[in-house]
């Protein structure tokens, strides 16, 4: 990777973690997402499944429907997708529907993640289109984020 794009990629995660930071502030689990075309934002959003009664309200999903509409397509072929956490299968499989080249998320999910901590379904050989990815842009501020999220979330169950 260039430094030029390594520059870029840290420069609109810190926009995904802004989104992140929206989340928490609601009461969502902190991720965020921003979707970039040619190095510019065409779509933003944070994790609402609890807002939106919906379980696949995922930061990521909330993205690639907005850029769907703004685009007139589901196939977001020249977009890169930038999010604060390794995308869960579900959100996965619609980036492999949504036909995204590439994805950079911030830090791992070793729980659900689908970019290689559980499993790793751009990587699929059976898979009819197989996106990049890059892991750990900026991953210290999204894993610090997102503990102080579930700190907090103990501190008020006790």
């Amino acid at each position: 990777m260039t430094d030029s794009q390594s520059a870029f990629d840290e420069f609109f995660m810190k926009q995904a973690l802004e989104q992140a930071t929206l989340a928490k502030e609601l009461g969502e689990v902190p991720v965020g997402a921003v979707l970039v075309r040619d190095n510019q934002v065409i779509a933003q959003g944070f994790n609402q499944p609890i807002a939106l009664q919906d379980p696949s309200a995922h930061a990521e999903i909330q993205v690639l429907r907005q850029a769907g509409k703004l685009l007139k397509n589901y196939r977001l072929m020249d977009c890169t997708l930038y999010v604060t956490l390794e995308p869960c299968a579900m959100c996965a499989g619609a980036i492999i529907h949504a036909r995204l080249p590439r994805v950079v998320f911030a830090t791992q999910d070793p729980k659900t993640g689908a970019c290689g901590s559980v499993v790793n379904l751009f990587e699929n050989k059976q898979l009819n289109h197989h996106t990049d990815y890059i892991g750990g842009v900026l991953a210290d501020e999204s894993s610090q984020l997102l503990k102080s999220f579930f700190q907090e979330r103990r501190r008020q169950v006790v």
